[in-house]
């Protein structure tokens, strides 16, 4: 009896050991850079964990082509063997996900297609990146035994499969079809029998969860915050090289700079080079705005530095020309705000009180000879010479005293002439002196 008892103890430990283990990694949403970032850490937990699988489970309706591509890599790449478990839908790029695992299992009810490529508004995209993408799908098919014509057709729809599509329709599988067809392995109605079909137990498996920090990259770079982070930061800097001291313009545009760099760092969209290229733009705008009078050639060449720079960050690696447009798009409107903003932040800032709160004045000033005196109204109609330059804000001096200055509408240069317009409170608003 004893002796059964130990043979009936080192059993149950032997089986422990033995039984299969794996790594769930959910594909929900949109496909982007901060999913195909999420599916890479998966594969390498995976690793780590010594799983003896990786269970994609999979129900999206697509996204960007250049993701699905690298996370089709990264899976082709797994020295664990992968499973595509398809809850509910594999469509467009999801269906390449899917085709990339060397098991395709299909919940009843689900679907997997429809993978042509089109922008955001649903149109299709050129013959050239639905080449790219046919080509694509019908190679990760062929490399996992399926059927390299069905997945090109579910890209193309010129594409003719018999008994399955006819001429300008693309292909879109239910799972009996797939089935049918051997485009999926079995069918299952719950996860039990998804994992009673692998061979394991679903205590054995291990679900990857997607990090708070990762959920921030996600929104960070979706297209709509990345316009908005560049905007910030187009208006943000502008605003500080154009204002004395330190302000929370300068403060907001470091920020967004931070997030957006910093966003498309950790999923590698950006390196050093755009951060490089970023910083190269800056100085030159810099040193057109500080040092050189007017706005020129260095201003210019730095502007289209600091776009290229976005630009860079936004396309990826290996862009097609839907992502090309897309990166395209959201930096035009980007810029375009931030020329609007920048055009009412000039006319009409200098008329506000708002100036006076996102301008950190220097503490001592009044040391260095700036009068602090209340009694700033009958300044009116005096004339003034400008000691540092009136970049929207400066300094001028009136009769010996020296005080700080917002120019009304232009850039004027130390040492030219200007008449005191107005004042608000302690705020001396001047024009340049006609001649």
């Amino acid at each position: 009896m004893k002796y059964f008892t130990m043979i009936l103890i080192l059993s149950t430990v032997f089986t422990g050991l033995m039984a299969e283990k794996a790594t769930l990694i959910r594909v929900e949403g949109m496909i982007d850079n901060g999913v195909a970032f999420y599916i890479e850490r998966g594969i390498k937990t995976a690793i780590e964990d010594n799983s003896d699988m990786i269970i994609f489970e999979i129900n999206t309706f697509g996204g960007r082509v250049d993701s699905a591509t690298k996370i089709k890599d990264d899976i082709l790449n797994s020295t664990i063997p992968t499973v595509a478990y398809v809850n509910k839908r594999a469509i467009s790029a999801g269906a390449l996900i899917a085709l990339s695992c060397k098991k395709i299992i299909m919940a009843d009810g689900s679907s997997m297609g429809a993978a042509t490529v089109v922008d955001e508004a649903g149109e299709k995209q050129s013959e050239k990146t639905q080449s790219y993408f046919r080509s694509e799908i019908g190679s990760t098919a062929e490399i996992n035994g399926r059927n390299k014509e069905i997945a090109k057709a579910m890209v193309d729809e010129d594409i003719v499969v018999e008994g399955i599509n006819e001429k300008g329709k693309l292909i879109t599988l239910t799972a009996v079809e797939a089935l049918q067809h051997q485009m999926c392995d079995t069918i299952v109605h719950t996860d039990d029998q998804m994992y009673a079909y692998l061979g394991i137990a679903s205590n054995d498996v291990k679900e990857l969860t997607i990090t708070m920090a990762e959920r921030i990259v996600r929104f960070l770079t979706n297209p709509i915050i990345s316009s908005l982070l560049m905007t910030l930061a187009f208006l943000g800097l502008i605003f500080e090289i154009k204002t004395a001291g330190w302000g929370v313009g300068g403060t907001v545009g470091l920020i967004a700079l931070v997030l957006f760099f910093g966003s498309h760092y950790v999923i590698n969209l950006a390196d050093h080079v755009e951060i490089i290229v970023f910083l190269s733009g800056l100085v030159l705008l810099g040193i057109e705005l500080v040092i050189i009078p007017g706005f020129g050639f260095t201003g210019v060449l730095g502007i289209i530095a600091i776009l290229i720079s976005f630009f860079m960050t936004l396309v990826g690696d290996n862009p097609t020309g839907n992502d090309l447009m897309n990166a395209g798009a959201t930096l035009s409107s980007s810029f375009l705000l931030s020329i609007i903003g920048i055009y009412f932040m000039v006319k009409y800032l200098p008329d506000t009180k708002f100036l006076d709160f996102i301008i950190v004045r220097n503490q001592s000033e009044k040391a260095a000879g700036v009068s602090d005196t209340k009694f700033y109204k009958d300044l009116v109609g005096k004339t003034a010479k400008v000691t540092a330059d009136l970049k929207l804000t400066g300094k001028i001096e009136i009769e010996g005293e020296v005080y700080q200055a917002i120019s009304k509408t232009e850039f004027i240069l130390a040492g030219e002439k200007v008449k005191v317009d107005k004042v608000e409170g302690n705020k001396i608003i001047v024009v340049k002196e006609e001649i």
